[in-house]
């Protein structure tokens, strides 16, 4: 998300603080390079213009010329004229009483916009509500068989008919919706390839017979500039409540994160981060402009491992660490939590200074199922005091895992290492961040590990590779 543009950001940044002497003219050169930069990731004209005025008049206000550290001073300013770019904050969904809440989805076909209200009706459930979901998009082909299986596999009720009218079958779900005791409904409605007249009139006529309390627009991210302008026409055919940005996860330039507030004057609700039915986020500008200038996002970070970590789980966890007693069971289980919360690779990008280290990184699931079968192939003696582990237990293990012994070697020797520096922070250092996470979550351990797992599968496709060359020779 967002890499070439941090990368750009961070050139400009670095300009400054190599300067001894800062001037109007060091500003207004950095200021071309945050112009061309910004442009470049496809944001829209007049929001650059207004964008870069407002940066250059608030440095030399803030006096970063007279500044011992005018980078890091720079960095604060365009930090604070990002989030009122995309801001404010505004996730909040408006529910009524007595329900049900009824909320509109609409968009263009391509968006994701089946996919966003299986997202935003999971999200509602861990909110403590009752969704249910409605199929009124008539027009794509297996659309509703879509709604019904997400829905399934989210154990989320879902409404459909046989039936070519959107405007009966959005009435009829409301009235179901009443009978069952559901207090929001989602309708997803139908989407085109691009905006027509019939397609605007079909959505105000849905929105006229239901009257919908909010209407969000979802927008693929990744079409920039066309996802900014979709925006301001369904704004002005429908009253529009917020936008949803999918696809940010992808090859997303982030003009439509930094241009659609802007334009529309609507605020963008939540963002989708990829393709499971939990990677919707609620959109905070702050800590959006933080990723973007390349600061992680720490609270992002917090919140999530918060979610999957156990509070008395991870006490125990800590009092293992403290104790040198971490095992490899204790282990998978941060790596399945790690899991779940988005994968290593997303997680890393979140701390601070780490996303442009990772541009080039490759972590797959695959070190993962690798290392799992390896502490599989252990005995529980075994996972809980590696030391154990010698030459024949090592062949044992390796021809269980698939693997060769020095692949178990390597793993735990650095599980050791690992389990050390754990005992290490558990006493104190970085104590701040350890409390954040409970104590049982420790991230640099786990990238640790997960460099034992890349090492060994490097290995098993070299060897590979070597099998394939001995086969052609001894044709």
């Amino acid at each position: 998300m967002f890499e070439s543009l941090t990368e750009k950001f961070n050139a400009v940044f670095r300009s400054l603080s190599g300067r001894g002497r800062i001037t109007e003219a060091n500003i207004s050169d950095a200021m071309r390079g945050v112009r061309k930069a910004l442009l470049e990731a496809d944001v829209n004209y007049n929001v650059v213009k207004a964008f870069c005025k407002d940066v250059a008049q608030a440095a030399v206000g803030a006096e970063v010329i007279k500044s011992l550290h005018p980078g890091q001073v720079m960095i604060k300013i365009v930090s604070d004229e990002l989030t009122k770019l995309m801001g404010p904050v505004d996730t909040r969904i408006y529910f009524v009483s007595p329900g049900p809440t009824i909320i509109m989805l609409a968009g263009l076909q391509g968006g994701g916009k089946t996919t966003t209200a299986a997202k935003l009706a999971k999200y509602l459930v861990a909110n403590g509500k009752k969704p249910l979901l409605v199929a009124d998009d008539l027009q794509r082909p297996a659309a509703i068989d879509q709604l019904i299986i997400l829905g399934e596999q989210l154990d989320i009720d879902v409404y459909s008919e046989e039936s070519k009218n959107s405007i009966k079958v959005a009435k009829n779900s409301i009235k179901h919706a009443k009978q069952q005791g559901h207090d929001v409904v989602v309708l997803d409605t139908a989407g085109r390839l691009h905006i027509d007249e019939g397609m605007m009139s079909e959505l105000a006529d849905v929105a006229k017979a239901v009257t919908p309390h909010q209407i969000y627009l979802v927008c693929d991210a990744m079409t920039g500039q066309d996802a900014v302008n979709s925006a301001k026409e369904f704004n002005e055919r429908i009253e529009l409540d917020g936008v949803i940005l999918t696809k940010l996860d992808g090859d997303a330039r982030g003009g439509a994160a930094l241009s659609v507030k802007a334009v529309t004057g609507k605020p963008i609700k939540f963002i989708g981060i990829g393709e499971k039915l939990d990677a919707l986020e609620e959109f905070h500008p702050d800590r959006m402009a933080s990723r973007i200038l390349g600061m992680g996002d720490v609270v992002t970070l917090v919140e999530k491992a918060q979610e999957q970590f156990d509070v008395e789980e991870t006490l125990k966890l800590q009092k293992k660490m403290a104790k040198g007693s971490f095992g490899f069971d204790d282990f998978l289980k941060q790596m399945q939590a790690v899991k779940k919360m988005g994968g290593i690779k997303d997680m890393l990008k979140l701390m601070p200074g780490m996303g442009s280290q990772l541009k080039d990184l490759d972590l797959d699931g695959a070190e993962l199922t690798q290392m799992e079968a390896i502490v599989h192939s252990m005995t529980l003696a075994e996972r809980r005091d590696p030391d154990l582990i010698d030459s024949s237990r090592r062949r044992r293990i390796s021809a269980g895992a698939g693997v060769q012994p020095h692949d178990v070697s390597g793993l735990v020797k650095t599980f050791m290492r690992s389990r050390d520096m754990m005992k290490a922070l558990s006493g104190g250092a970085f104590g701040g961040l350890k409390s954040l996470f409970s104590g049982g979550f420790n991230m640099g351990a786990v990238s640790q590990m997960m460099s034992a797992g890349r090492k060994i599968k490097q290995r098993s496709k070299r060897k590979k590779v070597i099998r394939r060359r001995g086969k052609i020779k001894r044709r």
